[in-house]
């Protein structure tokens, strides 16, 4: 569980507070047992309310925003995928011990598919490409920019910079290379599509081996949807890997941009979170791991 702060300007959250605000501005589930939840996730902290709601809050003011982000397209976009995703049935505002605002929701079944053990990889492979479709086919108009849709250039400092950090931790010089390719894949021509833009493990549910819901919908938007291959590595197994850009329908372009999110996405998050989240570092290393085998 990964209630660790993470960084330096997160705020104290436990589950006596959230009892509280939810008392304050939700009567009608006061008193319901509130739990922490574990989860790798660095943006947001979530606590179960009683046995079918989820109380999310920003653990840092660069998170606020989401609140209002998921609350104004998720129910835009939830008609038209196939499977579920979270439903708000309230929306929570500052109070007392906390000054954001922040979201119930309806609790979600499934668990976290584990790296290196999913149970049907090529059902699931299969069943992201479908979602990942779904949402690539709802009308793209006033959808807001996914930050992530930007051609892979904009990474390039942070990522070079997150490289020399790694110096004597993983083969730098093979991941510059590696890198500077993915900066030479072609960009995309056609016109901006919606994208989830953060395909984490962390944000797939399963049951029974396959897809059951998707969270965290903080990155929605439009723009370049090859970042959602990055599911491809870190999840995926080599194994399932050609069923899912089968079935998404990646051309070399938008594969090769795709295995580049994943790479720069990894690289940066692995130090940054070598100490303060190691199941995201874990993962962080897994897809590099992946990513240079796949290089030979």
């Amino acid at each position: 569980m990964c209630a660790l702060k993470m960084h330096s300007d997160e705020v104290d959250l436990d589950a006596s507070l959230v009892g509280r605000l939810v008392a304050e501005q939700f009567p009608q589930w006061a008193g319901e047992p509130v739990e922490r939840l574990e989860s790798s996730g660095t943006e947001n902290a979530m606590f179960r309310l009683g046995s079918g709601l989820v109380v999310r809050l920003p653990r840092r003011p660069g998170a606020v925003a989401d609140v209002e982000h998921e609350q104004r397209w998720l129910p835009r976009l939830a008609p038209r995928l196939p499977c579920a995703v979270p439903e708000a049935l309230g929306r929570g505002g500052p109070g007392t011990g906390f000054s954001w605002p922040w979201s119930v929701y309806r609790w979600l079944d499934g668990r976290n598919p584990v790296v290196g053990a999913v149970e049907e990889p090529k059902l699931l492979a299969e069943d992201l490409a479908e979602f990942i479709g779904a949402l690539r086919r709802i009308g793209p108009q006033d959808g807001p920019p996914n930050h992530r849709g930007v051609p892979l250039a904009t990474r390039d400092a942070d990522t070079r910079s997150a490289i020399a950090q790694l110096e004597g931790r993983i083969d730098t010089g093979a991941v510059t290379a590696l890198w500077e390719q993915a900066l030479r894949a072609p960009q995309r021509q056609a016109p901006p599509v919606w994208a989830h833009g953060d395909l984490s493990p962390g944000n797939v549910l399963v049951s029974g081996g396959r897809l059951e819901a998707v969270i965290d919908f903080g990155t929605v938007g439009v723009g370049d949807p090859a970042v959602d291959l990055i599911v491809a590595w870190n999840l995926l197994p080599e194994s399932a890997r050609d069923t899912f850009r089968d079935a998404v329908g990646a051309d070399d372009a938008e594969w090769a941009r795709g295995r580049g999110w994943a790479l720069s996405i990894s690289l940066i998050q692995l130090p940054y979170y070598w100490e303060t989240n190691p199941a995201l570092a874990e993962n962080s290393r897994h897809v590099i791991g992946e990513i240079l085998a796949e290089a030979g």
